[in-house]
């Protein structure tokens, strides 16, 4: 009787989409430079972010996805696999990310980390507890925040309604799910999908919410670069105690 080979265990890969140019935040006079490439707490945005997943140590390896041209990462020394096939939207750039995972040896059921580069706050404990809460689910998931505030629609400027929180959340990153599977969804949902979760969504799917922390927002407006800068040195300080 022949013995059926046992198949290869799911790996983890990290994918930071890494081609936008921040708008909002250059639009509000920050330096002409796309915003994960900004010095916050004595280096570029992105470096914190990278050194988070690299402390995580089930991490197979990490793929950063730049714009075409981008020569960062050349005057770096930076534990990433980086590949200049950003396109022109966020879920461009990650369906190509995700088939420069294909490329490099990565299999359908191993599981990707999607990661907004300028949510620099995200801690290697953040990250384990996504993977130790999806890594056997049938969909995936993704970090989220219970929506601390009152919840408004508005119509031209005013008030329209007031919005029942009791179940909103906010969306949040890493966003974890099968690297076929996501590759999949995102080719089916195209371009206009603002997260991998959505994309997942419109397959029939639920992806699972994980507890994240307020702390780990995403880096967008001028205000943010201070907090992000005090949190960090705090941070910093605490490991130097």
């Amino acid at each position: 009787m022949s013995i059926e080979p046992k198949p290869p265990i799911p790996r983890f890969f990290a994918l930071i989409p890494c081609a936008g140019v921040g708008s909002r935040a250059i639009a509000a006079g920050s330096p002409d430079l796309p915003k994960q490439y900004q010095t916050v707490a004595g280096q570029a945005m992105v470096m914190h972010t990278l050194a988070a997943f690299a402390s995580v140590p089930r991490i197979a390896d990490v793929l950063v996805v730049v714009a075409v041209g981008d020569d960062f990462f050349e005057h770096q020394s930076a534990p990433c696999v980086v590949s200049d096939c950003g396109g022109t939207s966020r879920a461009a750039s990650v369906a190509n990310g995700l088939h420069d995972l294909f490329e490099q040896g990565a299999l359908a059921d191993d599981w990707v980390l999607v990661h907004d580069a300028a949510r620099c706050l995200i801690t290697p404990a953040q990250i384990n507890t996504l993977i130790d809460a999806c890594q056997f689910d049938a969909v995936g998931g993704l970090l989220a925040h219970k929506l601390p505030d009152t919840l408004k629609a508005e119509v031209q400027g005013r008030v329209a309604a007031t919005v029942p929180r009791a179940d909103k959340w906010l969306a949040q990153t890493p966003q974890m799910f099968r690297i076929g599977m996501l590759s999949r969804a995102l080719e089916s949902a195209g371009a206009e999908v603002t997260d991998e979760s959505s994309a997942i969504e419109a397959l029939g799917l639920q992806p699972k919410l994980v507890l994240g922390s307020a702390q780990n927002f995403k880096v967008t407006y001028p205000e943010d670069f201070a907090l992000a800068e005090a949190v960090l040195q705090s941070r910093y300080l605490k490991r130097t105690d």
